[in-house]
């Protein structure tokens, strides 16, 4: 089955870590990723740019209107994703339960892909 696992933190947090805790953060990053990829389990993934650049389309009197930034309410935004295949959905939370942005107050949202098939899972 696969998965989408959604990186969720507040803008900027890395820069608020000493170069010590930065370095440490992004080495399990790398970690995670090269045992995904030795595992077969990583199919792909991107961080996102920073949501000052973000552009939102919404209805607005009846027709699309394209606004500056994400326009989110809360202090987490969406930073970036990893898609993986693997055995279950334990399996892909076990995954997104190491992502080191959790500890420093981010979120990953784990969620099934839609088959190509249609709407059921």
């Amino acid at each position: 089955m696969k998965y989408m696992l959604l990186i969720w933190n507040r803008p900027g947090f890395t820069e608020e870590l000493s170069e010590q805790d930065r370095t440490a953060l992004f080495g399990e990053v790398d970690e995670i990723m090269k045992e995904l990829t030795e595992t077969g389990e990583l199919i792909g993934g991107q961080a996102l740019a920073n949501p000052s650049q973000t552009l939102t389309v919404r209805l607005v009197d009846g027709n699309p209107e394209v606004l500056d930034g994400p326009f989110m309410e809360s202090k987490e935004q969406f930073a970036g994703y990893l898609a993986v295949d693997c055995d279950s959905p334990q399996r892909a939370a076990e995954i997104a339960a190491r992502w080191p942005d959790v500890r420093y107050g981010g979120a990953m949202e784990v969620r099934p892909i839609m088959d190509e098939a249609g709407t059921e899972m």
